[in-house]
């Protein structure tokens, strides 16, 4: 694993790829990656980093590949197919790594689909049907699909980033399966290569030819010969993943492969997990989009009732119409209810204290028909004697909205901190729905025995529910997962069930095949990959020849794994933990026993489940975005944070080459605080890189004038006019390029001389704010005060223009001027220097804090690091305390308008006729602070603003101005941002952050405002 430097295999270096490879590596390592770089158009990633980063998925399984090979078209997949034939390298195929056992890590050459070979191949609307390549996305096929209104229904709770490939490969299913059936009963072809080489067509038997056709009637063959033990051996399920699709020429599903009774080859495929062929395309079933849905949550005085009453829930759907029937237990009740953003939904779906509810939704085109199913649902759980348990969710909006919450189920679940984990190992056993209460209460008591718990969700409507007990795997976890899963077992036995039931097999389940399904099986299925893959290229030791499950030379956490102690410059003792497995009670700060004093801990609750892949409209990961490369991805980054402080990319720890060069597009946007399941927090990891990577490497000229902005910004403005030269002297910008490293492409911020700080004292004094009846202070930060002060003059006006007293923020003692929070400190890994700041700035601002007063700030990043960084710099309760105190100017407004306090300032504002664009600062989102900015808006009569759905602006500070990042800044506005700009050149552009608005004006040449700026122009 240790090379000194990062490893680039490109075509341009293939010459000398053998030696640096072999070198780290080994021989056969050298000569695959030569080939690779020389023979194909692909991305070649060979080093310690990048082969650490694809050596994980969302199980808890780890294994180190030989390489990584990202092809950019089919034809590179086919490539390096015949060259890993001819060096005998086995091939692991790879969608968005989402898989929960393992099937998408293996010791060969991992050939990652999703960045490129992503392509929609046709769409035949009259016959609805689409034909794709693997490395597509669910939700990108739907998003393209939407205009013929049709979709693919196997609505996957991963959708935003599992691909099609790797949906087809496990099987997939999802939360509508009662009423569209698996990924089996929705694909209907596939072009897929053997490990010969063939390219074969996958589809129709009675139509199939050559290979394809004398492999398909080895397999009646064998399932003609095996009927019996098929008969008696095979679950009678719909929800069955296990091992290969024998069944096709003797169906035991309860819902037929196909609609008309037929064989259809792609199907031995569907479930294989890439241990028989690589896919090249896929040809897949469309279904209409519903035109409307209803919902009806049951509430259940008991979890044991709700499971019961399942089975009889379920016949309501003879018609068609019933989608889906989604359990939610008490627990997962309960930490909703303390989560903020989901609390109010949730307590809607609530009648009284319910220990589970059940989702029941039913859709179709005709919306009185389905309200008359809520009815039946009325009566029926009536009949059940739970008279008045129904709340009827007619309407999109609120179903929408409950449906979030369960989808964030394993989410919060996965939140849990400490070694103690929810794992997932038996989480998907499907059983009859008439024995699924029993088998849910006996597995519970299982639980209890092993002293842990679990909590149940997902899928009553199939017998599917999803539950993972919480182990330590690093310490006795693999033994006490191998006890629970021998007695779920036998409970699976018992009831008739189906052992793996929706998450496929992979390292985690192939050894419970033979269990299953019996020897004479399981030998057929040992035949079935010899046809296959007679070489053993594909996936070996995967469904067939499989390791034991509690290996733990496979697992991410081995009882062997150590982290390199490391003292850390920001606090992070709230990660170091530990928990119990059966109450989820933890320890006191400080307390879990990490070297690294809980930065480990926080940089292993990644658990690799992918949710950064996705580019809905929320924010994380911007930087992905752009490259598509595992790399510059949030679990990229965790993993290769993992990695070095765990030693395994040598002793460097996290001042190794390889962290430096996963964090360099890190633009510290805190989309991942929000957005990341389990709350991986990038943008604070990034700050304490950039701490041990610097006082390693030393700091730049260009890092000390960025974190030093503050210190000299009063002198340098009495230069203004010299320095803004630059902005208009191209030969000054290439010769600061040169220098400094700041793009000549980009203008830099123009210095005032005549600034906020520059004139008399603003706004009331300490004393008359501490005693006034409306008191407010204003924070004006280096930005505002120094480069735009129009807005900080703007913000006191509105804010007078409340009849609010007002006192600007100032040093004690000394000039009497401008306070720092510390941002461009921390931004440069000075964090030393950036505590600094931040004590001077507490102890200013202590007098008002103890009175309760507001803290009000203009710039996103600057006042909002009072709310995240500074409480993690060691002042304690001070600090905790400023955080609640601390506003944006619009947060604190519509706070105050909702009190009904800002009647003055309502009364003053003037009517707005043009239309109004916002764009949202990235951490206003990560906080939750770009509402309030629309609700302060339209307090100006006629306003309308439109909230730009934008990820990163891509400036994120010094970031955007540098040369070596001037594209990437780019192409993240070009995503989003700036094509809606354009869009619309009437409009009038919001953007409160002052990077923002300069990107703005540099990308659009168009002049944003603050909010502020705004609402002042209108009095």
């Amino acid at each position: 694993m240790n090379a000194p430097l990062p490893l680039h295999v490109t075509r341009a270096n293939a010459g000398t790829a053998y030696d640096d490879v072999a070198r780290a590596s080994n021989e056969v390592a050298g000569r695959l990656a030569q080939r690779l770089a020389s023979e194909t158009q692909g991305e070649v990633l060979f080093s310690p980093a990048d082969r650490g980063r694809y050596a994980t998925d969302a199980s808890i399984y780890q294994v180190m590949p030989l390489g990584v090979f990202v092809p950019r078209s089919a034809a590179d997949a086919r490539l390096a197919l015949d060259i890993c034939r001819e060096l005998k390298v086995p091939i692991v195929p790879r969608g968005g790594g989402t898989s929960q056992c393992g099937q998408t890590v293996g010791a060969g050459l991992v050939i990652d689909f999703s960045k490129h070979v992503r392509n929609v191949l046709e769409v035949n609307e009259q016959e609805r049907t689409a034909t794709v390549e693997p490395g597509i996305v669910l939700d990108h096929l739907n998003a393209h699909l939407k205009k013929t209104g049709l979709w693919y229904p196997v609505d996957v709770s991963t959708s935003a980033q599992a691909t099609l490939g790797g949906m087809a490969g496990n099987n997939s299913c999802g939360s509508r399966s009662i009423a569209y059936g698996n990924m089996v009963h929705n694909v209907l072809g596939a072009q897929a290569w053997t490990s010969d080489g063939t390219l074969h067509d996958f589809g129709r038997f009675e139509q199939a030819s050559g290979t394809a056709r004398a492999l398909g009637e080895k397999v009646r063959e064998l399932a003609w010969n095996l009927q019996p033990e098929i008969e008696a051996r095979w679950p009678k399920v719909l929800r069955r993943v296990a091992g290969y699709n024998l069944d096709v020429f003797h169906n035991q599903n309860e819902r037929p492969y196909t609609q008309d009774g037929s064989v259809n080859l792609a199907h031995l495929l569907v479930g294989s997990e890439g241990t028989l062929a690589l896919t090249r395309s896929l040809k897949l079933q469309l279904s209409e989009l519903p035109r409307a849905k209803v919902l009806g949550v049951v509430n259940f005085a008991s979890f044991y009732k709700a499971m019961d009453s399942a089975q009889h829930i379920v016949k309501l759907g003879a018609d068609g119409t019933l989608t889906a029937v989604e359990l939610v237990d008490r627990t997962m009740i309960e930490l909703s209810l303390q989560n903020p953003a989901f609390a109010p939904t949730v307590r809607s779906a609530l009648i009284g204290e319910p220990e589970a509810l059940l989702l029941v939704e039913f859709a179709g085109a005709d919306r009185a028909a389905l309200t008359r199913k809520l009815k039946d649902l009325e009566q029926l759980m009536g009949d059940l004697g739970l008279p008045g348990s129904v709340v009827l969710m007619p309407e999109e909006g609120p179903q929408k909205a409950l449906w979030e919450v369960r989808k964030a189920g394993l989410n919060i679940m996965m939140s849990l901190k400490g070694d103690g984990k929810p794992v997932s190992f038996i989480e998907d056993c499907a059983v009859p729905l008439q024995h699924l209460a029993e088998y849910t209460e006996a597995l519970t008591q299982v639980f209890r025995k092993h002293g842990t718990k679990g909590t149940w969700y997902a899928h009553a409507s199939v017998g599917t529910l999803h539950v993972r007990p919480i182990l330590d795997m690093r310490r006795n976890g693999a033994p006490e997962m191998r006890a629970i899963a021998e007695e779920a077992s036998a409970l699976v036995r018992k009831y008739k069930g189906a052992y793996s039931g929706e998450h496929g097999d992979g390292l985690c389940r192939g050894e419970w095949i033979q269990w299953q399904f019996g020897p004479a099986i399981d030998a057929a299925f040992g035949e079935i990959k010899r046809m296959f893959d007679p070489l053993g290229l594909l996936c070996p030791q995967r469904i067939v020849n499989p390791p034991r499950m509690d290996d733990t030379r496979l697992m991410r956490f081995p009882p062997s794994y150590k982290v390199i102690p490391l003292k850390t410059a920001l606090d992070w003792s709230a990660w170091d933990v530990q928990n119990d497995p059966a109450t989820e009670q933890t320890t006191a700060p400080g307390t879990g026993g990490d070297p690294a004093h809980g930065f480990a801990k926080a940089v292993e609750m990644c658990n690799n489940n992918g949710h950064c892949r996705k580019f809905d409209a929320g924010t994380m990961c911007p930087s992905y975005r752009v490259t598509r490369d595992e790399q510059h991805l949030t679990r990229g980054r965790a993993n290769t944070l993992r990695l070095a402080v765990s030693g395994q990319l040598g002793a460097d720890g996290l001042a190794s080459a390889e962290v430096r060069e996963a964090m360099d597009l890190c633009v510290s946007c805190k989309g991942c605080k929000r957005d990341c399941p389990t709350g991986v927090d990038m943008a604070r990891m990034k700050i304490e890189f950039l701490h041990a990577d610097r006082q390693k490497n030393g700091w730049s000229l260009k890092d000390k004038l960025i974190a030093r902005l503050p210190d000299y910004a009063a002198q340098a403005a009495k230069f203004a006019g010299l320095l803004n030269l630059r902005n208009r002297v191209p030969l000054l910008a290439t010769l600061g390029e040169k220098l400094l490293g700041f793009s000549a492409k980009r203008s830099l911020p123009e210095w005032q001389g005549d600034h906020f700080f520059s004139g008399e004292a603003h706004g009331a004094t300490r004393d008359e704010v501490l005693a006034a009846a409306k008191p407010v202070v204003l924070f004006v930060d280096t930005f505002n005060g120094f480069f735009e002060s129009d807005n900080a003059r703007a913000a006191l006006r509105v804010l007078q223009a409340g009849g609010y007293t007002v006192h600007v923020a100032a040093r004690q003692g000394g000039d009497g001027k401008h306070l720092c929070c510390g941002r461009t400190y921390l931004a440069s890994g000075m964090v030393d220097e950036a505590k600094a700041k931040a004590g001077e700035l507490l102890a200013a601002l202590q007098p008002f804090v103890d009175q309760g007063i507001a803290i009000v700030g203009l710039e996103p990043s600057c006042l909002l690091t009072l709310r995240d960084e500074m409480t993690a710099m060691g002042f304690g309760a001070p600090a905790q305390a400023l955080a609640r105190q601390a506003l944006l100017l619009e947060e604190f407004l519509a706070r105050e308008a909702a009190g009904g306090r800002l009647e003055p300032l309502r009364a003053r504002l003037k009517p707005l006729a043009q239309p109004l664009l916002v764009h949202g600062h990235c951490h206003q989102k990560a906080f939750g602070a770009v509402l309030p900015v629309l609700e302060v808006l339209k307090l100006i009569p006629g306003a309308q603003p439109q909230l730009i759905e934008s990820s990163c602006c891509g400036m994120a500070g010094s970031f955007g101005y540098e040369a070596k990042h001037h594209a990437v800044s780019m192409q993240m506005a070009e995503l989003s941002l700036l094509p809606a700009v354009r869009s619309a050149p009437d409009a009038i552009v919001v953007a409160d952050g002052t990077s923002c608005r300069h990107q703005i004006h540099d990308g659009a040449q168009r002049e944003a405002v603050h909010a502020a700026v705004l609402l002042a122009a209108q009095l």
